[in-house]
């Protein structure tokens, strides 16, 4: 077992504790009483930093119930975004390929197509209830890539990614119908995005509601939660942070963006507490596991500075980078009696591998040719298969390139542009390039940014722009 197989455990997981929990859930028991396979909860933020919880290390804001759910689970720190921005990353989530092979690579008006097989068909297959609570981005109204025909037996939310920038939006969507709000937004675009002048339905509180009443209304049987709330990110239109109230920041001598930015995370905060609440309250707590992370890097859009309250924790980048900050998110998976609580692990997964995940919690056969691995055995603390390397590219403002092999991460911004190493083992932080003292690594890892992808018609490569010499003063 290399040192990176015996890394990726879970450090305070004994495994006679785990193999003697799981004939209690059927996962490859060969005697008991069958068990109801888990429910799965899977909330993931809207550009929420690595470093934005206080869990994973945050001094200012204040997350309170998400610190408790790491508490009382593990808590993951090499996990990564499916991309560094919204609809790419949530298009891996949801059809366990990376972005060098899934279909929507970046933020675009386009949509799931009927051979993208997605987490909630896989699941909705195997008996589960399934629904989506929040933003889904990877479908307009009437296209074939709404939720409602993607596996989700019920949806609540926003579909276009431009229409969840605005948190007081005059409608939602619930299923295929939208649901007028009592908001008010004079310029509103074809979206539905816009500046609301009289703010009366903070979707978000909404968003919750629908989460919290699906769990009460599917509680006999397994189901699929994919709660998707739209904060933190900023309303860019507006060109600020939507919040009904700073709460505890109210009188902080801090900048008003911060303040605000504080104050969505917290009152998300407050959304995860109602959830666990209610799954005690239903006595299936036991019997649910609950997965939060984030859809990539922290953003600096509408006033916020996410410096001023290191979102990014140590590592480099924010939203829009393939360095740390942009890709690597938090984690946190809490099982009540398959994981130890108060446990860590440092194996690396990445989104794509959720969909396999829930296949095996579901005792389902995920689709064939998936770049993603069942994180299963990691989660239990048991020996995990590893990945031969993570991928990403990414290709607003131009092309770019990203892989993790072991502790080596590559950086290449463009295909004529030198390859940037760096050793996440010694230099979580990216800062020193280690290109030249290490050719052998580069080498081993040039030919994998070609080989990890295929060409997209609607994502071509385009090189990014060159920047202009600095004149001389």
């Amino acid at each position: 077992m290399t040192e990176f197989t015996r890394r990726g455990f879970l450090s305070t997981v004994a495994s006679s504790a785990i193999a003697a929990a799981l004939p209690r859930v059927g996962l490859g028991a060969e005697q008991g009483p069958p068990a109801r396979r888990p429910n799965l909860i899977f909330i993931l933020a809207d550009d929420l930093g690595y470093g934005d919880l206080g869990c994973y290390g945050q001094e200012k804001i204040k997350t309170p119930n998400i610190d408790r759910l790491a508490a009382g689970g593990a808590r993951f720190t090499n996990t990564y975004s499916g991309s560094t921005v919204c609809a790419p990353s949530r298009c891996c989530l949801m059809t366990g390929l990376h972005t060098g092979h899934c279909f929507i690579r970046g933020n675009a008006k386009t949509h799931l197509r009927p051979e993208d097989t997605t987490v909630a068909e896989v699941l909705e297959g195997a008996g589960y209830t399934t629904a989506l609570v929040g933003k889904w981005g990877l479908g307009q109204e009437g296209s074939i890539g709404t939720p409602n025909k993607k596996g989700f037996d019920y949806f609540y939310g926003y579909l276009d990614q431009t229409h969840a920038h605005n948190s007081y939006p005059t409608f939602l969507v619930r299923n295929e119908q939208r649901v007028k709000l009592r908001n008010v937004v004079p310029k509103e675009g074809k979206e539905g995005q816009g500046v609301a002048t009289e703010k009366v339905d903070f979707s978000n509180d909404l968003m919750a509601d629908e989460a919290v009443a699906f769990i009460e209304r599917s509680k006999d049987k397994p189901f699929f939660l994919y709660y998707s709330p739209t904060i933190p990110h900023a309303n860019n239109e507006a060109g600020t942070i939507d919040v009904p109230d700073l709460g505890i920041y109210k009188d902080m001598d801090w900048p008003e963006a911060q303040k605000k930015h504080a104050a969505v995370i917290t009152r998300m905060d407050g959304y995860v507490g109602r959830i666990m609440r209610k799954l005690k309250e239903l006595a299936i707590d036991s019997n649910t596991i609950v997965f939060f992370t984030s859809d990539n890097g922290p953003h600096k859009e509408g006033g916020n500075k996410p410096d001023w309250s290191r979102s990014s924790g140590a590592l480099r980048g924010i939203k829009r980078d393939l360095y740390e900050g942009g890709i690597r998110v938090p984690m946190i998976v809490r099982w009540p009696g398959r994981i130890k609580p108060r446990s860590t692990s440092d194996q690396p997964w990445a989104f794509w591998d959720f969909l396999p995940t829930a296949a095996a919690l579901a005792k389902s056969t995920p689709p064939k040719n998936l770049d993603g691995i069942s994180m299963l055995p990691a989660i239990v603390g048991q020996e995990q298969k590893l990945h031969d390397y993570l991928y990403w590219e990414f290709h607003e403002g131009g092309f770019k390139q990203a892989i993790r092999m072991n502790n080596w991460k590559a950086v290449r911004l463009g295909t004529k542009e030198p390859i940037e190493l760096y050793d996440l083992n010694a230099d979580v932080g990216e800062k020193k390039n280690v290109a030249g003292e290490h050719p052998e690594v580069v080498k081993k890892i040039a030919p994998l940014f070609a080989k990890a992808r295929t060409d997209s018609k609607e994502f071509p490569i385009k090189e990014p722009a060159k920047k202009a010499p600095a004149t001389k003063p």
